[in-house]
């Protein structure tokens, strides 16, 4: 676009990689962080551990999804999507495993909700893109309403695909 316009410059150049590189260390920070949790987990046997705790509760592995899926919900309202994934997922899966999901059917739970959490108040990325985008006198309580149907129609998908798991195994199950 820099080029099309003709206001590629040093300058430009300068600001566009170091933007880059603060973004691309901040994730790589997070990465290493989270790999750092997901081995400290598995090394000291907190995984495991973890993982006994939730069974011991002897609920039903319907009961225990919705737990996750709430506990995703609420880490959205105050995390970002990447450091969600990367603090659940050495949890959740394994969990996951031994309640007999079939771990692609809960990746796509596991994703959906990472979706419905870009749009969760108070902090949901989505709304603040939404914000960005609204006429500068939109309220961000608009925006929070504006959301909810999103949220709703998302939370449906979520339901019907609980009841009938071959909604998401479709695709996968013709590749097998």
């Amino acid at each position: 676009m820099c080029a099309l316009y003709r206001s590629l410059n040093f300058k430009v150049i300068v600001d566009s990689t170091a933007g880059a590189l603060r973004v691309t260390v901040m994730a790589f920070l997070i990465i290493f962080g989270s790999a750092t949790f997901s081995a400290l987990l598995a090394f000291s046997g907190a995984s495991a551990g973890l993982l006994e705790w939730a069974v011991s509760f002897e609920l039903s592995p319907l009961s225990m999804l919705f737990i996750m899926f709430g506990i995703l919900l609420v880490l959205g309202m105050f995390m970002d999507q990447l450091s969600m994934m990367l603090l659940t997922v050495p949890i959740f899966f394994p969990l996951a495993s031994q309640l007999g999901f079939d771990l692609i059917w809960f990746g796509v739970i596991v994703l959906l909700a990472l979706e419905i959490s870009f749009t969760t108040p108070p902090f949901g990325l989505l709304l603040f893109v939404m914000k960005g985008v609204a006429p500068p006198d939109t309220k961000m309580t608009e925006i929070y309403m504006a959301g909810i149907p999103f949220i709703l129609c998302a939370i449906a998908v979520v339901i019907l695909m609980v009841i009938f798991p071959d909604v998401a195994l479709y695709l996968p199950n013709l590749v097998k």
